[in-house]
């Protein structure tokens, strides 16, 4: 350990460690301008993550919806605060769908998931895409109705219930 010498002989002072008032002051200017300059590009992070759980989302609507049309079977879509997941009926006509639908490619059961923050449908339940494209609030085809999907930093999804569009 080093020590100072005083000016008086025979006295000796230890020297003082710790930072300068000058050195404290310029660490705070410089997180400062850190924290105006990063924190905004954090922030585009986490909305481009949500942006990306809605693309996934509406992806994952549309491909229901052509798939009901084209196979002519019942789809349903089971969406949870972050997660969707797509089943088909084996059969026509069905009221229930009862096995999990093949991603695009024929590649596992498609299902996708998002950190992003919660994810709500209003009316709440599962929606059931009818083999004649229309969404509906039953396996039975009943009772067509629109769906609103909102969710936290990210545009509305909607689902039209006469033709099943997508928006």
């Amino acid at each position: 350990m080093a020590e100072k010498r005083s000016e008086r002989p025979g006295v000796r002072r230890a020297v003082q460690r710790g930072f300068t008032m000058v050195e404290l002051v310029v660490v705070m200017i410089l997180l400062g301008i850190v924290s105006v300059f990063v924190l905004p590009k954090l922030q585009g992070a986490i909305s481009f993550q949500d942006e990306g759980w809605r693309d996934q989302l509406v992806g994952a609507l549309r491909y229901a919806q052509k798939t009901a049309v084209s196979h002519r079977r019942l789809v349903c879509v089971s969406i949870g605060t972050t997660s969707v997941t797509l089943s088909i009926a084996s059969a026509n006509p069905a009221t229930a769908c009862d096995t999990a639908l093949q991603g695009p490619g024929g590649a596992g059961a498609f299902g996708s998931t998002s950190s992003a923050a919660a994810t709500v449908v209003n009316p709440a339940g599962m929606i059931f895409l009818q083999p004649d494209g229309r969404t509906t609030t039953d396996g039975g085809g009943n009772t067509a109705a629109t769906r609103t999907i909102s969710m936290t930093g990210a545009a509305n999804v909607v689902l039209y219930g006469a033709t099943g569009f997508v928006e």
